[in-house]
C-alpha cells in the first residue's frame, strides 16, 4: 500500500526534473564575437551607429582602435541564430583617422517578419578602446552608453538606455529618451537631456546644461554656470567657484537646494508656489519680504541665480 502511494510522487519528481532541463535548454544562447583592430592617429573620431546594443568606449595609450562586438542570440537552434545574425550585419570602415561602425537591419519583407524575434532574442554589446586623445560620436536605438578616460569631444544618443561618462577632458553632449545620466569628472562643458531618469554629476569644470522630464538632478560640484530643470524631482547643486554667467535651477515637482562657497557673488531671484525660501547667507533684500519669495544680493551681487519650484521649498546653504 505504501509503494502505491509513493509511486505518483516519484513520477511527478521525474517530470519536474525533465521540465526543468527542457526549460534550461529553451533559454540557452549562441554567441558570436567580431573583433577588429585599426591603426589610427590621435585626434580622429569614432562613429558608431547601431539599431540596438550597448556601447562601451575607453581610452588607452596607443594608436589603435580595438573593437569587440559581442552578439548573443537567446536560442539553442543554430539555424535560427544564424538567420538572426545574418539579418543584423556589422560593417566597418576607416577614412583616414576616423572609424565608422554601422549595425542595422536589412529592410526586407523577410526581416520584418523576423524583427520580433530579433528584438526579443538578440543582445548586442560593443566594447571599444580608442587612443586617449580621440573624439566619439555614438548612437544606439536600444542600449546604454559608457565613455571613460578620453580627451576629446563626446557626443552620445540613445533611445532606450542610460548614459555614463567619467574622466573626460572635453565637452559632452548626451541625449537619452529612457534612462538615467551619470557623470564623473569632466573638464569641459556638459549638455545632457533625458526624458525618463535622474541626472548625477560629480564634478564639472565648465558650464552645465542638464534637463530631465522624470527625475531628480544632483550636481556635487560645478565650476561654471549651471542651467538645470526637471518636471519630476528635486534639484541639488554645489557651486564651488564664482560663476561667470547666470545660473537657473527650476523644477515642477520638488525642492531646490543650492550649496555655495562663502565668497560667491550673485543676485538671487527665488520663488516657490509650494513652500518657503530659506537662506544661510546674509542678504540685501530688494522689495517686499515674503516667505515664498526672495529677491536679494549676496556678497554685493553678481550673475543672476534664478530658482523656481512649484512643489517644494528653496534652500540656500553654505558649503
Amino acid at each position: 500500500m505504501t509503494q502505491h502511494v509513493r509511486k505518483p510522487y516519484f513520477v511527478i519528481l521525474i517530470m519536474a526534473v525533465i521540465t526543468l532541463m527542457l526549460s534550461g535548454t529553451a533559454y540557452a544562447s549562441i554567441q558570436d564575437t567580431i573583433e577588429k583592430s585599426f591603426n589610427v592617429k590621435p585626434g580622429g573620431t569614432l562613429n558608431v551607429d547601431t539599431k540596438r546594443g550597448s556601447i562601451e568606449v575607453e581610452g588607452h595609450r596607443g594608436n589603435t582602435v580595438e573593437v569587440k562586438v559581442i552578439r548573443e542570440v537567446r536560442t539553442s537552434d543554430k539555424e535560427e541564430a544564424r538567420k538572426i545574425l545574418e539579418k543584423f550585419p556589422v560593417e566597418f570602415q576607416q577614412r583616414g583617422g576616423d572609424i565608422y561602425i554601422t549595425a542595422t537591419y536589412e529592410e526586407t519583407n523577410i526581416v520584418k517578419k523576423l524583427l520580433n524575434d530579433i528584438n526579443k532574442k538578440l543582445r548586442v554589446k560593443f566594447v571599444i578602446s580608442v587612443p586617449d586623445v580621440y573624439n566619439v560620436d555614438l548612437r544606439t536605438s536600444g542600449g546604454s552608453i559608457q565613455v571613460r578616460g578620453l580627451e576629446g569631444l563626446v557626443n552620445s544618443r540613445t533611445s532606450g538606455g542610460s548614459l555614463t561618462f567619467d574622466g573626460i577632458t572635453g565637452d559632452i553632449e548626451g541625449r537619452t529618451s529612457g534612462g538615467s545620466i551619470k557623470i564623473g569628472n569632466v573638464e569641459g562643458s556638459v549638455d545632457i537631456h533625458t526624458s525618463g531618469g535622474s541626472i548625477t554629476i560629480e564634478k564639472a569644470y565648465g558650464e552645465v546644461d542638464a534637463h530631465t522630464s522624470g527625475g531628480s538632478i544632483t550636481v556635487h560640484e560645478v565650476m561654471g554656470a549651471i542651467q538645470a530643470d526637471t518636471s519630476g524631482g528635486s534639484i541639488k547643486a554645489h557651486i564651488s567657484r564664482q560663476p561667470e554667467g547666470p545660473c537657473r535651477l527650476t523644477t515642477s515637482g520638488g525642492s531646490v537646494t543650492v550649496y555655495m562657497a562663502d565668497d560667491i557673488r550673485v543676485d538671487v531671484d527665488a520663488r516657490t508656489s509650494g513652500g518657503n525660501v530659506h537662506t544661510e547667507f546674509p542678504v540685501t533684500v530688494q522689495g517686499e519680504i515674503k516667505r515664498s519669495r526672495l529677491e536679494a544680493t549676496i556678497n554685493g551681487g553678481g550673475p543672476e541665480l534664478y530658482l523656481r519650484t512649484s512643489g517644494g521649498s528653496i534652500y540656500l546653504k553654505k558649503k
